[in-house]
């Protein structure tokens, strides 16, 4: 089962191959993200030895077998893109078997999943795929009846000849069309897509009935022979070292095989290994249990005394000072004489925490080395950095890495990083013997790669006539990837702007959070353009229409254009459109009210209207959210769509009403979910509304957009009900109460 390169063939052609295991055709292509379709040999079927980022095989049973090939996370791209392929091809659904591809060197980054990139960088080449196979379906078909092959069609499964009534069944052209030539699958006809059954219904997920019944997907379930079982504890200070362990003690305890120390630090946040204490025993259980006898004396290094207190402090000072520590990132106009002619000015600062992925699924790996080949499963979001990191730190070579893709419990971009499978191969690779590491839950909450946290101190002013005019904007993070760019809303959108950025200096572990940037710059932004537009006496709705414009497109001129364009039209689109749904502008009583979101994230447009309630005593109740959501032209998967927006949704709530992880002495202080609550049924929204706007854009991902326009519409839906202000992540932390 071990992937192998694949040799450098014409890219406007695809391979194709019969008699393999079983009899068929198979139609191998990759995917890039150019949407061009790439030949890549396929040498095998039984074994695994796959090149191609994906295929198709058409059996001569009728079955048509579609390889996934990128990691499933539950955001269903298992079944959507092979959606995708088996509505050009023409087959039934039911007839459709699909099959997760192991990781090949031919698919680079773009087996990964990640960044709701999946569809946007598959869909075309998906749909020549199955379009190409479909195409020599009919010229088997035509062939075989001595026909034109434009007067047959293929669907369900079948070649029609539209004059005679004739029918051939896919499984009896298998053999004539394995032996006709491959047509260039960037010229094939692609369906209208007013002719599409399959694409835009409701399907049910391929592995629903797995998942129900308790079948063995995940990393956490596997299981091989002669494996031990494996937990790694780390110093709870980031960067602290092991100084000593009782070791003797622990290994004498039940079940338990070995215990040792690794001492080396390997790569880096992303892909690394921190030193640590390994304890192997014979089953997951004698190991936990064994760990809690385990007493360890860290050198606990220079961060020992970081805390968020005293990053707080260090942001204040910087915001107040004359700009030190500042760099200055973008400007437009003078925002100072702006301000100062300002009918109404407001200052207001924002503040959010670090927070934890806290996947399901907590992070584990299984690898077994024999000599100098590596078999790895994994649940990873990013295969091949899983496949580069073991492969460096062991000193083999990659193509002797093989990568199994488990299903995923959870991953929201926590799983793109394969520090637990570095951790897992090192531990391997001492113990001799297969093994499967597993962290607790512990270890997820206070040793994840977390979302950054952030200050922001921003001043705006209103002139008479309500018109957004000034925006000064002082941000001070820890990851340079959260802090924002010189091209994010509302830059572009205000004459007098400004946009200052700094970086405190720290060692907190930081990586890719569900709409990394978006999911907190989103609240800050809109959040302060509510209270700009209650501050000119405005609609919110009519106040963010007019700072959005009446532009279509929205770019810097000269050496800024490649920033990005922003699409106004389809913001004031999905604006529009929420605002319409929600029945926004009704009366609601005190304590009631009504709140707007949007942003452009992940290259989707996404809209928000929240209704919530307030009672005197400050409880909060969110009763339904509005959504509008435009990511282009194609729902692929109506289902899976709906179970996106409505995850994001209820995900965001959960984060922005409840998460904090609070740092002192270099550690975290929440240890599992006892101080770090997860949203519970009776919290969640009672009512999603979703609306799906269609625009002529290709098709986008729909993982992260709909997540960052939640928390600013509820925090705005907070002031219209009671006229408190939230500035501060996470919401319990404000006093809402009321008389």
């Amino acid at each position: 089962m071990r992937a192998s390169p694949a040799p450098a063939l014409d890219r406007r052609s695809f391979l194709r191959l019969s008699a393999l295991a079983g009899g068929g055709l198979v139609l191998g292509f990759s995917l890039k993200s150019s949407g061009a379709a790439e030949v890549t040999k396929i040498t095998g079927l039984t074994d695994g030895n796959f090149a191609p980022n994906a295929y198709i095989r058409i059996g001569q049973d009728g079955t048509v077998t579609i390889f996934s090939a990128r990691p499933e996370i539950g955001q269903g791209i298992k079944t959507s893109l092979p959606m995708i392929v088996a509505e050009e091809l023409g087959v039934d659904w039911k007839s459709v078997k699909v099959v997760s591809a192991p990781l090949d060197p031919a698919y680079g980054r773009n087996q990964s999943a990640g960044g709701s990139t999946s569809t946007p960088q598959s869909y075309l080449t998906l749909r020549r795929a199955g379009a190409t196979a479909r195409a020599m379906m009919i010229a088997a078909a035509a062939q075989t009846w001595g026909v034109p092959a434009n007067e047959c069609y293929a669907e369900d499964g079948e070649v029609h000849h539209r004059d005679s009534g004739k029918t051939l069944a896919f499984r009896d052209l298998v053999a004539k069309a394995a032996t006709l030539p491959v047509p260039d699958p960037e010229t094939v006809a692609l369906k209208d897509p007013k002719d599409f059954k399959l694409l835009g219904s409701r399907i049910g997920g391929v592995d629903n009935p797995k998942i129900v019944t308790g079948q063995p997907l995940f990393g956490i379930d596997q299981k091989l022979p002669g494996m031990l079982y494996a937990v790694y504890t780390r110093c709870p200070v980031f960067g602290g070292k092991v100084v000593s362990a009782n070791l003797d003690q622990v290994k004498a305890l039940p079940g338990v095989k070995d215990a040792f120390v690794i001492s080396e630090s390997f790569g880096d946040v992303s892909s690394g290994m921190v030193p640590g204490v390994a304890i192997l025993a014979e089953s997951t259980w004698s190991a936990f249990s064994a760990r809690k006898q385990l007493e360890v004396k860290w050198d606990e290094g220079i961060h020992a005394n970081d805390s968020w207190a005293r990053w707080s402090s260090q942001a204040k000072e910087m915001a107040a000072g004359a700009g030190t520590g500042l760099k200055q990132v973008r400007q437009d106009g003078d925002p100072e004489a702006a301000l100062a002619g300002a009918a109404h000015v407001v200052e207001a600062a924002y503040t959010y925490p670090f927070v934890s992925h806290l996947n399901l699924e907590p992070q584990n790996c299984t690898v077994s080395i024999e000599g100098d080949r590596v078999r790895v499963f994994s649940p990873t979001q990013n295969p091949g950095e899983v496949n580069r990191s073991v492969s460096r730190y062991l000193n083999v070579p990659s193509e002797n890495v093989e990568v199994t893709i488990t299903r995923i419990g959870g991953g929201f971009g926590r799983r793109l990083q394969a520090d637990p499978a570095v951790e897992a191969a090192a531990i391997a690779r001492k113990a001799g013997v297969p093994v499967k590491l597993t962290w607790t839950r512990e270890d997820d909450l206070q040793h994840d790669h977390y979302r950054s946290g952030g200050f922001h101190f921003l001043k705006g002013g209103v002139d008479a006539a309500g018109k957004l005019t000034a925006w000064t904007h002082r941000e001070i993070g820890f990851d340079p990837h959260y802090i924002s760019g010189a091209a994010d809303y509302p830059a572009r959108f205000i004459p007098a702007y400004r946009l200052e950025t700094a970086a405190l200096s720290n060692n907190v572990p930081q990586g890719p959070w569900r709409a990394p940037r978006s999911n907190v710059h989103a609240w800050v932004v809109c959040s302060f353009l509510d209270e700009l537009a209650h501050a000119a006496g405005q609609d919110p709705v009519a106040f963010n229409l007019a700072v959005l414009g009446d532009r279509k497109m929205v770019m810097d001129p000269g050496p800024r254009a490649m920033m990005g364009a922003y699409n106004a039209e389809r913001m004031r689109g999905v604006v529009k459109a929420v605002a319409e749904k929600s029945g926004w502008g009704r009366q609601l009583p005190r304590g009631s009210g009504l709140g707007l979101g949007y942003y452009f994230s992940h290259a989707g447009y996404i809209a928000e209207v929240a209704e919530v309630s307030v009672s005197p005593d400050g409880q909060l109740k969110v009763h339904r959210v509005t959504a509008a959501v435009d990511v282009g032209s194609q729902i692929v998967n109506l289902s899976g769509a709906e179970n996106q927006v409505q995850g994001s949704i209820i995900d965001g709530l959960g984060t922005a009403m409840y998460q904090t992880l609070n740092i002192e002495q270099g550690r975290v202080v929440q240890s599992n979910l006892t101080d770090y609550p997860m949203i519970r049924m009776p919290d969640a929204p009672a009512k999603i509304d979703i609306h799906f706007v269609k625009t002529d854009y290709p098709p986008t991902g729909l993982g992260e957009p709909a997540l960052p326009p939640l928390a600013p519409a509820v925090s705005n839906a907070i002031f219209a009900a009671i006229g408190k202000r939230i500035r501060e992540f996470p919401f319990s932390k404000t006093d809402l109460s009321w008389t």
